[in-house]
């Protein structure tokens, strides 16, 4: 259809619609009723630019809603504009319009909820018709070289390049002429062309090229706008000579979208909930889905939306639509119920050419959600229960609910009431797993006093009803078990003033105690459970408490004059009951301790001494104690003197007289205000001091401290142990010197075997390095088995600087250690590598070693200094030895 009859029938609608306008007042002049709706079915609003800039204003929309609001709520059908609530159409981002005119919808609903449309057109006045566009392409282009302008002033170009349209997808024949370029200069000269540039020499290469000499631009294959939507290019014209006689030229080449592409659902299913019981208009989810080609010049890319199916087609086949533009799908049936039906199933499809074109199917599955639209339900509806008497928090009855709502929800949580509870006696909680109503006693039932109770319980859930439902009520009837209850005493807590000189067998309470098991005649016992002093005996029979005569209100088992006894008493039911009762004694105080001083040892100087303040103390309670009298006997008043405070509560004992050192005791007989005496002893020790006595200084009768004598007894100790420490250290340092060579009385004969050394030096040279650790620094050791020689210290020649004068070196040097008595004989094993054959030296082995001891002559010992002196007396013979 052509570009004209693509509004051919709308006018004709709104021709006729308008004349329908015209006629209707005429027919029926009464119909005074509002008709809410846009006032116009179309608006167009004319633009004179190709670009939109985000903000800008288009035009108004007028709604008629027939109520008091005056701004409405709008749904534009494209994104790329935007209604205020007063109606002005704005541009929401940037637009390039590529078509003459752009259309959208704009939606909204009435105070009814019903939907009410416009369509919107957006003119652009400047754009070019399609028939002229049509007309241009019938033949190639020819694109010329702009003149170049010399001088310095910078001219404006008078045109532009147009772009270079190449539809993608072309069969060919290849390579095809898209444009020639031509130079003003090939009447001048030769001139040969050539482009660079995106798609001839730089990636993707080789999909354009120019003939040389005739400046045709072609294209080599067929073209993917999913690829590259366009290509850039630079045009060169040369002369023969390789001279540039054009400024190289900006060639743009545009790839026209062809629908070669389906569309894709960005998921493979889509999920979305909607609650049931809504109402039809709710939004539930949406889809989405893309196309490669192209959306903004054509319709290649512009995608509709549409459900093909919907699984399960109950209660209605159409219960829900789908925005054709935004993929929005919405209820517009009513009937939804999660326990019939918990999930759909739609099939919609994404078709591009704005629904005419390729089309993809993608899966939408909407989950319905719970709402509470069921009551939860008794089953049963009657219980009863045996219940023991005095059990709290005994478990009653478990009480089931059917809820046909989604288990673990709000709206399957179980609520449960006691109707009517008097007395408080019952309590009801949820379990949180089963849903069940657990019923328990909150107070213990007393079987005398009610056997029986009824009890009504309600349910509902944790959220309120959707629509409005029954209330499920259950009956449950409790009956109270009689068991053996235990005796109670009357009073529980019993108190009772007694004296403390309460004597033995005297009656002091009788406790009562009462069996709450009235139709049963049972035998009480009475029983002291806990008596701490054991001042107290119960009669088993009847109750009575009397006194073992022992009472003391001074005892340590008495707090705050009062002693707490635990009595028990004991049924003889089965099993037998026990019951408790406290039985308080408030001990009344008699006059049984009289004053006393305190404290009763104290120390006093010799010299102007400071009275001593002594405390009065009673155990008794008034009037029982102070005001106090005090006075001095047994001959304690001729050297001390004894005077009370100005409050009675202490005393002060001062000596009458100087003292001497000493021990002193102090007779003092005080007195209460019901005048019982008390004699107390008291002890003082006199010092020599002058003052306040803090504490005596104890004297040895040597005349010294024992701390002093002490610390002495200590460091005589240490100096002792120090002194034993030193010995041991000198004499395992004392160092006793061995002879070098044995005495005579101790020479014996042994076998010494000496190893043979063959081999010679290869070499004739010195290792210097190899000497015993040099001549000069022998270790200085005396000899003290032979007398020593009177000689003169050997001087030993220092070693020359002249290799070849070390042969003389080492002769003097070792003449010199022959000689010298002091040193000591170093004995070591030598050993010696060998080192070849062909050496100047004869082997040692060559020597002929005896096995004899007769063939062997010591006396060239005596030749070899005095170390071997000895060995020479001991071995060697003489001449007159030979002869004997």
């Amino acid at each position: 259809m052509g570009g004209t009859d693509k509004f051919r029938y709308p006018s004709v609608w709104l021709c006729g619609l308008l004349c329908l306008l015209q006629v209707v007042p005429s027919i029926n002049v009464d119909v005074s009723g509002c008709q809410p709706g846009f006032s116009s079915a179309n608006y167009t609003f004319s633009v004179n630019r190709r670009e939109l800039e985000r903000g800008r204003k288009l035009g108004k929309v007028n709604l008629v809603d027939c109520t008091t609001r005056k701004h409405g709520l709008y749904d534009v059908g494209d994104s790329r504009f935007r209604v205020l609530p007063d109606g002005t159409v704005l541009v929401k981002r940037h637009v390039k319009l590529h078509s003459k005119d752009t259309r959208f919808t704009i939606s909204t609903w009435d105070a009814r909820g019903i939907k009410h449309s416009t369509n919107i057109s957006v003119v652009n006045k400047r754009h070019r018709s399609g028939e002229e566009a049509r007309s241009r392409s019938s033949e190639l282009p020819v694109l010329t070289f702009p003149e170049k302008h010399t001088g310095l002033k910078r001219k404006k170009r008078d045109w532009v390049i147009p772009p270079i349209k190449v539809s993608e997808n072309e069969r060919g024949p290849f390579p095809k002429r898209l444009v020639q370029i031509k130079s003003n200069k090939e009447k001048l000269s030769k001139v040969f062309y050539s482009i660079t540039g995106q798609g001839a020499d730089t990636p993707p290469e080789g999909i354009f090229r120019i003939e040389k000499e005739t400046g045709w631009m072609q294209v080599t294959r067929p073209l993917d706008r999913e690829e590259y939507e366009k290509y850039v290019l630079l045009s060169h014209a040369v002369s023969e000579n390789g001279a540039s006689v054009e400024e190289p030229m900006e060639i743009t080449v545009t790839v026209i979208d062809q629908n070669d592409n389906r569309p894709k659902f960005t998921q493979p299913v889509f999920r979305g909930s909607v609650r049931e019981g809504v109402q039809p208009g709710t939004k539930v989810m949406s889809v989405s889905a893309t196309d490669d080609d192209d959306s903004i010049d054509s319709l290649n890319g512009v995608i509709a939306y549409s459900i093909l199916k919907q699984d399960p087609e109950e209660p209605i086949p159409n219960l829900f639509t789908i925005n054709r533009e935004t993929g929005v799908i919405s209820l517009i049936g009513t009937g939804l119920d999660r326990e019939k039906f918990p999930e759909y199933t739609l099939t919609v499809q994404a078709a591009d050419l704005d629904g005419a074109g390729l089309t993809a199917e993608g899966k939408a599955v909407i989950e319905i959600t719970d709402a509470n639209d069921n009551a939860p339900i008794f089953d049963p509806k009657t219980y009863t229960a045996l219940v023991p008497e005095n059990e709290v928090g005994f478990e009653v009855q478990r009480l089931s609910v059917t809820d046909l709502d989604m288990p673990g929800t709000a709206a399957w949580q179980a609520v449960y009431k006691i109707r009517v509870n008097e007395g408080g006696f019952f309590n009801i909680t949820t379990d949180p797993e089963s849903n069940q109503g657990i019923l328990t006693t909150a107070k213990g039932l007393d079987f005398e006093v009610r056997k029986q109770y009824v009890i009504q319980i309600t349910v509902e859930n944790a959220v309120p009803f959707s629509v409005p439902l029954p209330t499920s009520t259950a009956t449950v009837t409790v009956t109270v078990e009689d068991v053996n209850e235990a005796p109670v005493f009357v009073p529980v807590v019993s108190r009772v003033d007694v004296s403390e000189d309460l004597t033995r067998g005297e009656k002091i309470v009788s406790l009562v105690a009462q069996d709450p098991d009235k139709q049963q005649i049972q035998k009480l016992s009475y029983f002291i459970g806990n008596d701490p002093a054991r001042w107290l005996t119960i009669n088993k029979d009847n109750g009575i408490v009397t006194g073992n005569g022992n009472l003391d209100r001074e005892s340590e088992y008495v707090k705050n004059n009062t002693y707490t006894v635990i009595m028990l008493v004991t049924d003889d039911g089965v099993p037998v009951g026990t019951g408790t009762g406290t039985l308080i004694l408030h001990v009344l105080d008699i006059n049984d301790n009289g004053p006393v001083p305190s404290p009763r040892v104290f120390t006093m100087c010799d010299q102007n001494p400071e009275p001593q303040v002594l405390t009065i103390t009673d155990a008794d309670i008034p009037p029982n104690t102070y005001p106090y009298s005090v006075s001095l006997s047994h001959g304690s008043e001729l050297t001390w003197k004894a005077e009370l405070d100005s409050k009675g509560t202490s005393m002060r004992l001062s000596p009458t007289q100087q003292l001497k050192k000493g021990d002193y005791s102090i007779y003092v007989l005080l007195a209460d205000a019901q005048a019982n005496r008390q004699l107390t002893v008291v002890n003082a020790t006199v010092c020599i001091c002058e003052g306040k006595a803090i504490k005596c200084q104890e004297k040895l009768v040597a005349g010294f401290d024992l701390p002093i004598i002490l610390v002495i007894l200590g460091s005589i100790l240490a100096l002792l142990i120090l002194s034993l420490l030193l010995l041991l250290f000198l004499k395992r340092k004392k160092v006793v010197k061995e002879p070098l060579l044995l005495p005579e009385d101790d020479t014996r004969d042994n076998i010494f075997y000496y190893g043979e050394e063959g081999g010679g030096e290869e070499d004739q040279d010195y290792d210097l390095s190899q000497l015993h650790r040099g001549l000069d620094a022998r270790p200085d050791i005396m000899r003290n088995d032979v007398v020593p020689t009177l000689m003169s210290v050997p001087h030993y020649r220092p070693r020359p600087s002249n290799p070849d004068e070390i042969g003389n070196f080492i002769d003097e040097n070792l003449d010199a250690a022959d000689n010298d008595p002091t040193a000591p004989p170093y004995d070591s094993l030598l050993v010696f590598d060998y080192e070849g054959s062909g050496s100047e030296a004869a082997s040692l082995s060559s020597l002929n070693s005896s096995n004899s001891n007769n063939e062997h002559d010591y006396n060239y010992l005596n030749d070899w200094g005095p170390r071997f002196r000895k060995l020479a007396d001991m071995y060697g013979g003489d001449d007159d030895d030979d002869e004997e």
